[in-house]
């Protein structure tokens, strides 16, 4: 419960967490029959957890317009602290989910990565540590943004930079190296580019915004942006498709490229990037079972999937 106050400055009574949950609801959904949907309960019941949140406070969060309901000024300046709240009140849960029934390690954990390692690193590891810990349970959120350790979004996560917060466990599982590949069905139709300036002449897969990884691989190909993309996607698993279904050229971690024979890399010599990564979680999880014993197994998935990638380095 939260203490809100009325006009006077004088407290107005708690406000229970379900107001705070159908506003955030409403700002994403961006109506009430949306939020409803996405909490699972019924649109009257949005509509007057949102009326009491507006009494409690004393402000108007929503204006009715013909896109929806629109936030105040009042709304968004509420809205990361509402946010907060729920990345606290799950991570409540998670670690209430630790304890009881019984001996071993048992709760849920979650793990934010990037998409790439998500999907195409991480699920052997998974299972493994499933195998070894069958009363663990595992939320897997993948998004190519940094994770908020310190507000809870996440217990643990797989990080391509080092880590600047404190209060942060941090270890250091090495690099992951990243390199141009293609398709050897596209490189038999247009040719293997013999240099760097060779890949203005070719099909070039990248993103569409403005990224970390993209200002750091133009210190290597200053040709290597947005307007010499053929094919543009911000994420990773779009454009490890495009390289695998024959579209062109693009980056590719070198431990993935090593599964697929079919994947040929393109000036290894000459465009070679080095991610360091780290597996972090909050120090207040040390003393967590579920937390420690799945941490330790992606650290070490992790370096193992690092150390077999080294044979395929040029």
């Amino acid at each position: 419960m939260t203490q809100a106050s009325d006009e006077s400055g004088k407290s107005a009574g708690p406000v229970g967490w379900e107001l705070y949950r159908s506003y955030v609801g409403v700002l994403r959904e961006g109506s009430l029959s949306g939020a409803a949907r996405a909490l699972g309960v019924t649109q009257p019941t949005v509509g007057r957890h949102i009326a009491a949140l507006e009494q409690a406070l004393g402000l108007t969060l929503f204006t009715r317009s013909q896109q929806g309901l629109l936030p105040t000024e009042a709304a968004l300046a509420l809205q990361p602290h509402a946010e907060a709240m729920g990345h606290s009140a799950a991570a409540l849960v998670r670690a209430a989910s630790g304890h009881g029934g019984g001996d071993g390690v048992r709760g849920t954990v979650r793990v934010t990565a990037s998409e790439v390692i998500g999907v195409e690193v991480l699920p052997p590891i998974l299972a493994q540590l499933q195998a070894d810990h069958p009363a663990l349970r595992i939320e897997l959120a993948l998004s190519n943004k940094v994770q908020d350790l310190l507000l809870r979004e996440a217990d643990i996560a797989i990080r391509m930079t080092e880590p600047r917060q404190e209060a942060l466990i941090a270890r250091r599982v090495g690099v992951v190296q990243v390199g141009l590949y293609a398709h050897a069905r596209y490189l038999q139709a247009h040719g293997m580019p013999k240099s760097l300036a060779d890949l203005q002449q070719h099909r070039l897969i990248g993103f569409d915004e403005e990224t970390p990884f993209l200002r750091n691989a133009r210190k290597v190909v200053p040709a290597w942006r947005r307007e010499a993309f053929a094919l543009r996607s911000d994420s990773d698993l779009a454009q490890l498709a495009l390289v695998r279904a024959g579209c062109g050229i693009g980056v590719c971690q070198v431990g993935l490229a090593g599964r697929a024979p079919e994947l040929v890399r393109v000036l290894g010599a000459q465009f070679s990037v080095g991610l360091d990564t780290w597996v972090v979680m909050h120090e207040d999880l040390r003393g967590s079972p579920r937390c420690q014993h799945a941490f330790d197994a992606l650290a070490q998935g992790l370096q193992r999937y690092i150390s077999e990638a080294a044979v395929f380095l040029p």
